[in-house]
C-alpha cells in the first residue's frame, strides 16, 4: 500500500545526503517523488517504489505522523 503523502510534508530518509542532511521536503507527488533537501537546497526525484523504501518517518506541520 502506497505511504500517504503530500506536496509540502518532510521526510527523515535512513541515508543521509551527500551534504549530512537526512530531512527533505516533497515537491512532487506521482510515478516519480521530487525531494528537496533541507540542507543544501539539491532537488532529486526518486521512483516511488525506491522513496518508499528510503523513508524513516514523515513529519507535517512539524509534528511526527508516522513512518514507514
Amino acid at each position: 500500500m502506497p505511504l500517504d503523502i503530500q506536496i509540502g510534508d518532510i521526510v527523515h530518509t535512513r541515508k543521509p545526503h551527500a551534504c549530512g542532511g537526512d530531512r527533505w521536503r516533497i515537491y512532487r507527488v506521482g510515478a516519480d517523488i521530487g525531494l528537496r533537501c533541507l540542507n543544501c537546497d539539491r532537488r532529486v526525484m526518486l521512483p516511488r517504489r525506491k522513496f518508499e523504501r528510503a523513508v524513516k518517518s514523515i513529519l507535517r506541520g512539524g509534528n511526527e505522523a508516522g513512518g514507514a
